[in-house]
């Protein structure tokens, strides 16, 4: 599926991607571009979010230009658009509630002594605890670690009308009351979630209004149901990410050595299979190998690269041309965004498919699944399959891009804070916020989410990124964006002198070298994965906080530019919740309700001080960013 000539330009950026693209031409193996040229044209209702499947009338479809305008049982336009936003964030925010209730039954597992997890984060169980109320004083690590584990499953089993625990120890007063009198405090995410599903059925809510309430409720849902207590439950399992140099692209597989993607969200997978791979390593040279290569994709990437240092392999749409090279040995995949095709391409290999989550299974796949009492058997078992499979590789099928960047990963909230100390010790943000004011760091932007079939590959993404640095603009980054990004060196300190403008690139060299890293910080942070995206909303609580404003107030923005996934648009409601501008490069399916779309993208400012901003365009997204962070600038008088 190539352009004229053999371009695959529409489909990608990447050089690597591009390359397996012709290989996978070549040897006659379909991937995701194939099936989506092959979907075309899609459907126009569902595109504008007018069509509903809510009962067995239907499926009702609302004609935008003429007749019929309701469906069945009177459902117009907004609301069917209403009803059909609400159940994608829930989906979003069920993904990232289970990802950390899985979390906390692991910690819970590990402090009663009954899993083989060490629990490495001591620093970040006192300030989980201290938020949450919980003495520390002549205690355990582990008997700590157990009270907050219990404390997050009480947030889940909650039947109090009280909101969420988690949720009121980490928000500022300001943002608790505007949202109390919104009348959208959650209380749990089992309960929010269910609500939603009922609100939703046929015959209940006719309210469009009253629907994008519940939205905004369910992005809280998923911001401290999800987000909040993944990441301080991982972090205390595994440890607060600190900054580490990898490498990030198809390049990093090896051609001699026994190479094993993760892929998928969950770090308790992950990290277990790293650790085995070291311990293996003999058993991989028996077998003729070098040694275990490990390699990310997705959100596992993200995790294991911010702890372990493992490179990235790619993002969410390089998961079939990675197989595609013929060099991976083993892909283990837990749960969220892997495709079903992964297995077909992989019977065109060696390579096994190996699934561990009793809900994330694929046809043709082996599963091994990963309980936190037997995890250690599990990960040996993922390993020593790798090693076998390793044996009936095909040379001449193998075909590794020459394509990869240095990528630093793992800046944490805390490591951010502790390089900035070494600027001022006694007060660390007073660097980062003078520089604000002085129009040396000119805003912030987390650039967050998926990549789509719909959009070129990473374009969207980097070309975005670039204006914005350009202007001085600091980047964060997370989930499958932040592979993009590591992709073309915005990871990198040379991507700071390549990419960040002079001021910008300034205070990146006075930060780097005062934390002893010989030279300017990149000039994108890697935050993590996608779950990682309550750093994001640490840091700005911080800075607020700091400034004595709320988060509405600050010169920042968030953009998605490539989404995809239903915890794209969970994640996104929950920033315009918090008051952050929040860009799509991708529209949504809400287009075909007027009020909807017009309550997304201006009302809801009145509301909660953000709202969602769509703009295809990589340059005009930034063009407009900046307006938006100057027009803020300009109401702090800076």
């Amino acid at each position: 599926m190539s352009d004229n000539k053999g371009c695959f330009c529409r489909q990608t950026i990447d050089p690597a991607a591009a390359e397996m693209l012709e290989k996978a031409g070549r040897e006659k193996i379909e991937t995701t571009w194939d099936r989506y040229e092959r979907q075309q044209p899609q459907c126009g209702f569902g595109d504008l979010g007018i069509c509903c499947r809510n009962c067995l009338q239907g499926p009702c479809r609302i004609n935008p230009f003429g007749e019929p305008k309701e469906g069945i049982c009177g459902a117009d336009a907004d609301l069917i658009v209403a009803r059909n936003l609400l159940r994608t964030i829930a989906g979003g925010a069920s993904s990232h509630a289970d990802h950390s209730y899985s979390a906390i039954k692991c910690l819970k597992a590990a402090a009663e002594g009954s899993a083989p997890y060490s629990i490495a984060g001591a620093d970040k169980i006192k300030s989980v605890a201290a938020k949450l109320g919980i003495g520390t004083e002549g205690k355990a690590d582990s008997d700590v670690a157990l009270e907050i584990a219990i404390a997050a499953l009480e947030d889940y089993g909650s039947y109090s009308d009280e909101p969420m625990r988690w949720l009121k120890a980490t928000v500022s007063p300001g943002l608790y009351e505007r949202w109390e009198k919104l009348g959208i405090l959650p209380k749990s995410p089992d309960r929010e979630i269910r609500t939603a599903m009922h609100q939703t059925s046929m015959g209940v809510d006719g309210s469009p209004v009253n629907l994008l309430l519940s939205c905004l409720k369910l992005g809280l849902v998923d911001g401290y149901g999800g987000l909040q207590i993944g990441t301080d439950i991982q972090d205390i399992l595994f440890g607060i990410p600190s900054p580490v140099k990898s490498e990030a692209n198809l390049g990093v597989l090896s051609e001699d050595k026994v190479n094993i993607i993760v892929h998928g969200h969950m770090p308790e997978v992950s990290e277990k299979v790293v650790e085995w791979a070291g311990k293996l390593e003999d058993e991989a040279k028996a077998a003729g190998a070098a040694g275990i290569n490990i390699a990310g994709i997705c959100c596992s990437g993200n995790e294991v690269l911010m702890r372990q240092g493992v490179p990235l392999a790619g993002n969410y749409l390089s998961q079939e041309l990675a197989i595609i090279t013929g060099a991976v040995d083993a892909m283990v995949v837990d749960v969220q965004c892997f495709m079903p095709s992964i297995t077909k391409v992989a019977s065109c290999y060696h390579t096994k498919v190996v699934t561990t989550s009793p809900i994330g299974q694929l046809p043709d796949a082996e599963y091994i699944p990963f309980e936190p009492e037997g995890v250690d058997e599990s990960a040996q078992k993922v390993v020593r399959l790798a090693i076998e499979a390793y044996k009936g590789r095909d040379a001449a099928k193998l075909q590794i891009p020459k394509h990869k960047s240095e990528a630093w990963g793992g800046f944490s909230v805390e490591s951010i804070v502790g390089a900035l100390a070494a600027v001022d010790p006694e007060n660390p943000l007073k660097p980062l916020v003078d520089n604000i004011v002085a129009g040396n760091v000119y805003g912030a932007v987390g650039v967050v989410g998926c990549n789509n079939a719909k959009v070129t590959q990473d374009r969207t993404a980097v070309e975005m990124v670039k204006d914005l640095l350009a202007h001085n603009v600091l980047v964060v980054a997370t989930g499958c964006t932040a592979h993009a990004l590591a992709k073309y060196g915005f990871l990198s300190p040379d991507g700071a002198k390549k990419y960040a403008g002079e001021k910008l690139l300034a205070v990146l060299t006075a930060v780097g070298e005062a934390a002893g890293l010989g030279g300017p910080l990149p000039p994108v942070l890697h935050m993590g994965s996608c779950v990682d995206n309550s750093r994001i909303g640490d840091l700005l609580g911080a800075l607020a906080g700091y400034l004595g404003v709320d988060i509405k107030d600050l010169p920042v923005a968030a953009s998605a530019p490539e989404l995809q996934h239903e915890k794209a648009v969970s994640i996104g409601t929950w920033a315009v919740a918090m008051g952050v501008l929040t860009h799509v490069g991708v529209i949504p399916p809400v287009l075909g309700g007027p009020l909807v779309a017009k309550v997304l993208t201006s009302d809801i400012e009145g509301m909660t001080g953000g709202k969602f901003y769509v703009e295809t365009d990589p340059h005009e997204a930034a063009t407009g960013i900046l307006a938006h962070i100057e027009s803020k600038r300009k109401a702090l008088g800076i």
